[in-house]
């Protein structure tokens, strides 16, 4: 874990989550939970120690764990990471077929190579599909590869964002119509649990459910069902038959170690990250 001085550079690696979908920005950006933290991060080690934080994002949708741990870690490496968040698997998952004991074997090796240089590991437990039509199918899946990453975290000193154990997140409100991707105030929620369990401290309630909706009609909950499947589940099954992705195009939108506050200068380090198809 970290020493009295902090943290200095921290870079974010993942997929859609970690690059900070549903939460868009006036400007037409992405912002997310990473982004948050980073400026949580970057306060407190201003407030602290006088020194500045800085921070890339190389987390691009679709990517699945082995192309993060291919592609972005040893990037991060490169960039003198001290402190990398890795959340990836979630895509793997969602696939039939896929293997949680085989994911774990693959994203525990990417941790020893993170700490072995040098750097402290986020990591993040997925979210209990239990609510989701479709996706609580994965649920033991996704149970499987939580109980992995909790034991990888043990044996090699890793902090671990339970996403899980939210119950604020149970809740429709916090999801994008897509229900794979947080709103702008499920990103938030994270980014303060990320913070807490980082040891930033404060006093944000990210754990606390919203207030109760009115309840909803059966008919209704049924027309929203049908609307999700054929606005993304088709959408999604189509590009796995063409092995194609929805970030195939995308680069990562952070891919220097700059200043928190602004983009990244010119003589900061820049990231090569190759695309796959997802």
């Amino acid at each position: 874990m970290h020493d009295d001085t902090g943290w200095s550079v921290f870079v974010a690696c993942g997929d859609s989550f970690t690059e900070g979908l549903e939460d868009l920005q006036p400007d037409g950006a992405y912002r997310g939970w990473a982004d948050l933290l980073a400026v949580d991060l970057a306060n407190a080690q201003a407030t602290a120690h006088g020194t500045e934080l800085r921070y890339a994002n190389l987390a691009v949708r679709g990517r699945l764990l082995g192309q993060v741990v291919d592609e972005q870690v040893p990037t991060a490496l490169s960039l003198g990471a001290d402190l990398v968040s890795l959340v990836a698997g979630g895509n793997d998952v969602l696939r039939p077929g896929s293997d949680p004991d085989a994911l774990a074997v693959r994203i525990e090796t990417a941790v020893e190579q993170l700490r072995a240089g040098g750097a402290d590991v986020l990591m993040a437990t997925g979210v209990d599909p239990v609510q989701s039509p479709l996706i609580s199918l994965t649920r033991g899946k996704v149970a499987t590869y939580n109980s992995h990453l909790w034991s990888i975290a043990r044996r090699h000193g890793a902090y671990v964002l339970d996403l899980w154990g939210m119950r604020s997140l149970q809740d429709r409100r916090m999801w994008a119509p897509d229900r794979i991707h947080l709103t702008s105030e499920g990103h938030q929620r994270v980014a303060w649990q990320a913070g807490e369990v980082l040891g930033l401290g404060g006093e944000h309630d990210w754990s606390t459910p919203l207030p109760a909706e009115p309840a909803r009609a059966r008919r209704d909950a049924v027309r929203e069902d049908a609307q999700w499947v054929r606005e993304y589940v088709g959408p999604w099954v189509g590009r796995r038959l063409r092995r194609s992705s929805s970030g195939d195009t995308v680069q990562p939108k952070r891919p220097a170690a700059g200043p928190v506050g602004g983009a990244p200068s010119g003589d900061d380090v820049e990231a090569t990250v190759d695309g796959h198809p997802s």
